[in-house]
């Protein structure tokens, strides 16, 4: 009989901890990073951050400063074909991030 409470009681703790666990992942807003880059808002490689780049498939957190060394020495990204002058990015993944990219000139002051 005790083994019985026992575990009816481990099992109510075990149900209550899941159900907390899935409310605070509905509630918790997404950040940056957690956003992955889509066709219907692609990254804007001349403005993105190295989060913001980070959520393009197949770049990572060293590819993203790449990517910002290139702009920043460069003076931007003139086409989003100019991707494949950054170390690393070949034609077949730039082919893969072609539809997640985008580029426009920052806004003076920006």
């Amino acid at each position: 009989m005790i083994t019985r409470i026992l575990m009816a009681a481990i099992l109510g703790i075990a149900v209550s901890a899941a159900a907390a666990s899935a409310q605070n992942k509905a509630t918790t807003p997404k950040t940056a990073a957690t956003v992955t880059a889509t066709a219907t808002a692609p990254v804007n490689l001349n403005t993105a951050t190295v989060e913001q780049l980070a959520t393009i498939p197949g770049v990572g957190p060293k590819m993203a400063e790449r990517i910002i060394d290139y702009r920043q020495k460069n003076g931007g990204f003139k086409k989003v074909e100019d991707l494949m002058n950054v170390s690393g990015v070949g034609e077949k993944s730039f082919l893969k991030m072609k539809p997640l990219i985008t580029v426009t000139m920052p806004k003076a002051g920006q």
